[in-house]
């Protein structure tokens, strides 16, 4: 899954064809957590606000625990 940071913020990019910088992050929640605790701020260089963040966790949670492998 991508995320990208762009003028408008941080956001998740579906198409994974956003212009900005981006990260990718594994289709699991342990995976997003990690990310939020401050990896992606730091892949993205940037600083999440409070609005972004609350719209990745909300993509977060709707994620599996644990991916089926």
């Amino acid at each position: 899954m991508r995320i990208v940071r762009t003028s408008q913020g941080v956001q998740y990019d579906p198409g994974g064809k956003a212009n900005g910088r981006g990260a990718y992050i594994h289709e699991k929640r342990d995976c997003w957590e990690k990310a939020l605790q401050g990896r992606l701020e730091k892949a993205l260089h940037t600083t999440i606000n409070a609005n972004d963040r609350g719209s990745l966790t909300k993509i977060m949670n709707a994620l599996p625990q644990k991916s089926d492998e």
